[in-house]
C-alpha cells in the first residue's frame, strides 16, 4: 500500500510538472504598437514558451488577431502578448466612424430619436437623402431636398455605443453620423446655426430613406430645388456673420465637382 501510494505521488508529480513546462505556441508584438493601431502581418510574430509562464487571457489564434485594433486606450510593448483586453474590432473603436471617410470630407453628428429613423430602421451603409422644410421671412413654407445620396457611417447610442452592435443590450438611436465634402459640410453646419439662431421651430432638418419620398405634410407647403435651398442659407448666413463672399465660393466649387 505504502509502495502504491509513493507510485501515485510519483506519477501525479510528473504529471503536474509535464504540464508546467509543456511548451504551447503563443503570439506576440514584434514591436511597440501605438493606441488605435490596425494589426498587421508585420507586427506579430511566433514563439513558444512553457504554459505556466502565461497569465491572463490571451488571443492563441494567428488569424483572430490580424485585423483587429489595439485599444483606444493601450499602447502594445514590444514582446507582449495579445491579450484579449487589448484588442477590439474597428467598429468598435469609440471613433470608428473617422477612418473610412474619403479624403477631404468632415463627419457629421445629426441628433435624432427612434422616430427621425424610421422606427430605428436607418442602418450604417444605408443611403439617405437629407430634406428641409422652412418657413421664410414671407411666412411661405418651402420644402425641398437638401443633398441627396449621403451614405450612414454610423448610428449610436446617448452614450456612444453602436445601436445596431451584435449584443443583447437594448440601445436607443440618438446620433446619426455621416460625411460631407467641405463645401457641403458648411452649408449643412451654416443650416444647423441659422436653425438655432431663428426660431428653431422655422426650419426643419429631416433625414430621409433614399427609398422613400418626403412628406411636408402641409398643403400650402411649396417644393423649392437644391439651389433655392443653398441660396437661401448663403442669403441668411450672410446677413448673420458677414461671410457671403466664401460660402458663394465653396458654394462655386461644389457645383463644379458635381458637374465634373
Amino acid at each position: 500500500g505504502v509502495l502504491a501510494c509513493i507510485a501515485i505521488l510519483f506519477v501525479g508529480y510528473n504529471i503536474r510538472i509535464n504540464q508546467k513546462t509543456a511548451l504551447v505556441t503563443v503570439y506576440y508584438a514584434n514591436q511597440t504598437i501605438q493606441p488605435k493601431t490596425k494589426i498587421t502581418e508585420d507586427m506579430v510574430s511566433r514563439t513558444q514558451v512553457p504554459q505556466s509562464f502565461i497569465l491572463g487571457d490571451y488571443y492563441k489564434s494567428y488569424d483572430n488577431i490580424i485585423g483587429k485594433y489595439s485599444n483606444y486606450n493601450t499602447m502594445i510593448a514590444k514582446g507582449s502578448l495579445f491579450y484579449n483586453d487589448l484588442l477590439v474590432e474597428e467598429a468598435n473603436l469609440p471613433d470608428a466612424i473617422f477612418y473610412d471617410i474619403n479624403e477631404g470630407e468632415r463627419v457629421i453628428s445629426f441628433p435624432v430619436n427612434t422616430v427621425l429613423t424610421y422606427g430605428n430602421s436607418i442602418m450604417p451603409g444605408n443611403i439617405v437623402d437629407i430634406y428641409v422644410k422652412l418657413i421664410d421671412s414671407s411666412d411661405k413654407v418651402l420644402y425641398g431636398q437638401f443633398f441627396e445620396n449621403i451614405e450612414t457611417l454610423a448610428v449610436k447610442d446617448s452614450s456612444g455605443k453602436n445601436v445596431f452592435e451584435n449584443t443583447e443590450e437594448e440601445r436607443t438611436p440618438a446620433f446619426l453620423y455621416f460625411s460631407l465634402p467641405e463645401a457641403k459640410y458648411l452649408l449643412f453646419t451654416s443650416l444647423n446655426y441659422i436653425k438655432g439662431y431663428d426660431n428653431a421651430s422655422r426650419i426643419e432638418i429631416v433625414i430621409v430613406p433614399n427609398t422613400a419620398k418626403f412628406d411636408a405634410k402641409d398643403p400650402l407647403a411649396t417644393e423649392v430645388t437644391s439651389d433655392y435651398l443653398y441660396k437661401y442659407v448663403l442669403n441668411r448666413i450672410s446677413q448673420i456673420d458677414d461671410q457671403k463672399e466664401l460660402y458663394e465660393e465653396l458654394l462655386n466649387e461644389m457645383e463644379q465637382q458635381e458637374h465634373s
